[in-house]
């Protein structure tokens, strides 16, 4: 009994979360078109994102990301109902309780858009969500130099910059982007300060003092 109200929460939570998701997106890729930055190609170009580590593309309906987040949160939700309807109505639950927890999460956490990041004049769009400026918490810059656990990843982003965004919330939100430019990155370090955004810079390891975290005035 207590098992099948279990699932029953998480399928209304998972439920709950795929079509919030799927709605961000949709609003990310409205407010998109207002972004300061990026706006031209060679700034797309010169954004990698986390996991994929491939060079940012433009939100648009007509993408391959947004048609999975698409038609893959209504997929997910029939897979999802057609599970619990088995372990609402049979036995096959038993012993495989945390093989069937983990399928619900693996399901729920699988709908995904590519990652992002605009610069908008009163907040941002990160991760295909979006964000005003009173709820980014800061920014952290580091140069990704030999030892970085980003060195090596791509050959374009060896000595650029990781830029993590922290993002206030009750799960507060760390992510990041790898900048290629030096200049590209003054230009959103400029438009979030000019938010209201404060951040710093990790010395690199050849720099290192104590203390080894300096702070942009």
């Amino acid at each position: 009994m207590f098992l099948n109200f279990f699932f029953t929460i998480v399928y209304i939570l998972g439920v709950y979360y795929l079509i919030q998701y799927r709605m961000s997106i949709k609003k990310a890729v409205d407010l998109s078109k207002e972004a300061l930055f990026p706006k031209t190609e060679e700034e797309f170009r010169g954004i990698f994102i986390p996991t994929e580590y491939r060079e940012m593309e433009p939100l648009s309906k007509s993408t391959r990301s947004y048609k999975f987040v698409k038609w893959g949160t209504v997929v997910a939700i029939v897979v999802l109902l057609g599970l619990l309807i088995v372990i609402l109505t049979t036995d096959f639950l038993g012993s495989s309780f945390f093989s069937m927890a983990y399928l619900f999460f693996v399901i729920i956490s699988a709908i995904r858009h590519r990652g992002n990041l605009f610069i908008l004049p009163k907040g941002i769009i990160l991760q295909g969500r979006y964000f005003t400026y009173s709820r980014v918490k800061e920014y952290e810059v580091e140069r990704i130099v030999r030892w970085h656990d980003l060195y090596g990843m791509n050959d374009r982003m060896n000595f650029g910059y990781k830029l993590a965004i922290k993002v206030k919330g009750f799960f507060p939100l760390v992510n990041f982007v790898v900048v290629e430019k030096e200049e590209h990155l003054e230009q959103i370090i400029h438009l979030l300060e000019t938010g209201g955004v404060q951040g710093k810079r990790i010395a690199e390891p050849s720099q290192h003092t104590t203390p080894n975290i300096t702070t942009k005035p």
